[in-house]
């Protein structure tokens, strides 16, 4: 089993897709790259891929206020989770949610991101998406993959004007057959906690989705490590 390593595969020396009239008219202030890369059973690469991602969800942009925005202005977002059960930021007599205590190793929630979630169908709108379209469910049975833990960054890394941090996660097949995966998303768990200590837990949430414009197959035995790549110049 090779869950969890070589996670660490310089993705810089691949080439990235160039929009030749935008990356020439001005400066990118911020870009996001979705890498894959897929080894055989002894770890030799056998396939690389990258493309540009674009694709934040409406769950992503409610995250773009703070709580107490919400709560000043007495208005609300509502989350949408991987089980399509809504949450609301809201104030009222009853709830009033400041804060996302998270992520805190001293507490039941220390993950906040949960999983860079890979599956074998599409959606057209991103923006609506609350779960992939048809998730791949960890395991070894028909049709799964075996996922290891995301790798997280510790600290942004910067390099001249550019800023960037990286995430990455792994997958083995070992369920026997090919699996396809077309469709990518980054899963949050999502925890409001209030002044009085009062908790709701809206759980699995999808804010970032893309569909990879070449489908990778992935062969019983074979690795995939998917990378994440997030940076921003000044």
């Amino acid at each position: 089993m090779m869950v969890g390593s070589k996670v660490d595969y310089d993705i810089n020396n691949l080439d990235i897709p160039k929009d030749s009239k935008r990356d020439n008219d001005y400066q990118k202030s911020f870009s996001a790259f979705l890498t894959i890369i897929v080894r055989d059973k002894d770890g030799k690469v056998i396939k690389k891929y990258k493309q540009k991602s674009h694709s934040p969800t409406a769950n992503f942009i409610g995250l773009m206020l703070p709580l107490t925005w919400y709560s000043v202005n007495n208005n609300y977002w509502k989350f949408v989770n991987t089980s399509n059960s809504a949450y609301s930021y809201i104030k009222n007599f009853l709830q009033n949610y400041y804060q996302i205590p998270y992520p805190n190793n001293s507490s039941n929630y220390p993950y906040y991101i949960q999983s860079i979630l890979v599956g074998s169908g599409s959606q057209s709108n991103s923006y609506n998406a609350y779960n992939l379209n048809a998730p791949i469910i960890n395991g070894s049975g028909v049709g799964q993959l075996l996922y290891s833990t995301p790798n997280t960054p510790t600290n942004i890394t910067i390099n001249g004007n550019e800023a960037y941090f990286i995430i990455s996660q792994s997958y083995v097949n070992q369920s026997g057959e090919t699996i396809t995966i077309s469709e990518v998303g980054i899963i949050i768990y999502l925890n409001f906690t209030t002044p009085q200590n009062v908790s709701e837990t809206p759980g699995n949430i999808l804010i970032w989705y893309d569909v990879l414009s070449s489908p990778i197959s992935v062969a019983n035995g074979q690795q995939v490590v998917i990378y994440y790549t997030f940076s921003v110049n000044a």
